[in-house]
């Protein structure tokens, strides 16, 4: 049964706000109805605001990864070429989806809890002049690290002004700036469950003019992903298939909270917070693993220091204090510990995680009076240098894994 109380401090899904639970809850109606129109196109017409975007945002019922398949259908054919920027596992797996559909994909990776550099992107694509396709997340929720896609965006259109940028945004859009149209953004991606105040299985898709071009001559197969059939729905008010409806409610009643607040003062919370829960983690002598260049606004990773249970940690948040964080993933596993605070968060949700934290680290010994003098060290490659790879090939595994204990 779902816990009311939970502190839910994963980087995704989220609590939910009071008026997003009551909205989800409504009656069906008639996907095909007026009714139903006006919420897509209230919808559509917020989610265009955050996404800084005159152009169409199109939705898939999905969760993010959905939205990342469409872009690479919709847009490449097989055998074309794309950089794939990595700085953790959902880099990697961006890579991997544009392997799997057959691209040529040459991989920029960073070791883990670095950020990648817009010089590195821009001297790439002059190695891979063939480079079709640019791959980048903005948020790696599995280090922490808040890559400057604004910075990356004008590497790329100088060393490539035709070249398509697509951008992961699926846990850093609506709590960081990223102004699509502004910095000529391709195609950006989001999940319902991150910033949005609402529940997993709606990804939400922003598609260039240059985006659209592409999509005429791609010859990757699609139906479900078919972004033609998707912008008509748009146009129309009309779902190609029956949509979400639920989540349409949910979503419709979250952006409004988020529309009231405003965006810009969205991105000031998460900064805020994100900011709070680094101070906290400080008092308690815990080192953060990411590039203090890049902290993320989503979600914050400590690490755990040397001689406790990270295991043993999270399980005493949540058997404990219902506190529920994310552990590390792959390498990272019981490595450093994953504070999400996106979407409906307050600095007294991260003050609560953290004391449940305190409790965990007293219970095994860790005296963080003493700790807070000289924190635990971060374990980050000081070197800004990242490892520049050849074409994929499925039989070596992630370029990243190789060379960065990534897993």
């Amino acid at each position: 049964m779902a816990d009311d109380n939970i502190n839910l401090r994963v980087p995704g899904p989220t609590p939910l706000p009071d008026e997003v639970r009551a909205a989800g809850a409504r009656q069906m109606m008639n996907h095909r109805s007026a009714d139903f129109e006006a919420i897509m196109r209230e919808v559509h017409t917020d989610l265009r605001y955050f996404f800084a975007t005159e152009g169409p945002v199109l939705t898939f019922p999905a969760s993010g990864t959905g939205g990342l398949e469409a872009a690479i259908v919709n847009l490449l054919s097989p055998g074309d070429e794309a950089l794939a920027v990595s700085v953790g596992v959902f880099g990697d797996r961006f890579a991997e989806m544009a392997s799997a559909f057959g691209a040529t994909v040459h991989r920029l990776s960073y070791p883990l809890g670095r950020a990648a550099e817009a010089d590195d992107v821009a001297r790439s694509l002059e190695e891979h002049p063939g480079a079709r396709a640019v791959l980048v997340t903005q948020n790696e929720t599995s280090t922490g690290v808040l890559n400057d896609v604004e910075g990356i965006a004008r590497a790329v259109r100088a060393a490539r002004p035709d070249a398509l940028l697509l951008v992961d945004g699926i846990s850093g859009l609506g709590t960081a700036p990223l102004l699509t149209d502004a910095w000529d953004v391709d195609v950006v991606v989001t999940g319902s469950q991150k910033a949005w105040m609402a529940p997993p299985g709606m990804t939400m898709v922003s598609v260039s003019a240059r985006a659209w071009e592409a999509t005429r001559t791609a010859r990757l197969p699609r139906y479900y992903w078919d972004f033609a059939k998707a912008r008509k729905a748009v146009d129309e008010g009309n779902p190609p298939y029956t949509p979400a409806v639920s989540l349409y409610y949910a979503l419709q009643a979250g952006l409004r909270l988020l529309r009231a607040e405003g965006r810009e003062a969205v991105w000031a919370r998460h900064d805020a917070v994100a900011a709070h829960a680094r101070e906290g983690a400080g008092r308690l002598g815990l080192g953060l693993f990411a590039d203090p260049a890049h902290y993320s606004h989503s979600v914050t990773s400590v690490v755990v220091p040397d001689g406790v249970d990270g295991k043993r940690l999270l399980r005493d948040a949540r058997d404990q204090h219902n506190v529920h964080f994310g552990d590390g993933q792959k390498s990272l596993s019981g490595r450093i510990i994953r504070i999400g605070h996106l979407g409906w968060v307050d600095d007294a949700q991260i003050d609560a995680a953290l004391e449940a934290l305190a409790a965990g680290l007293v219970a095994q010994g860790w005296d963080a009076s003493r700790a807070a003098q000289e924190p635990s060290r971060p374990r980050v490659d000081p070197t800004p240098t990242p490892w520049l790879t050849g074409p994929s090939d499925p039989s070596r595994g992630s370029d990243v894994g190789a060379h960065s204990t990534h897993g």
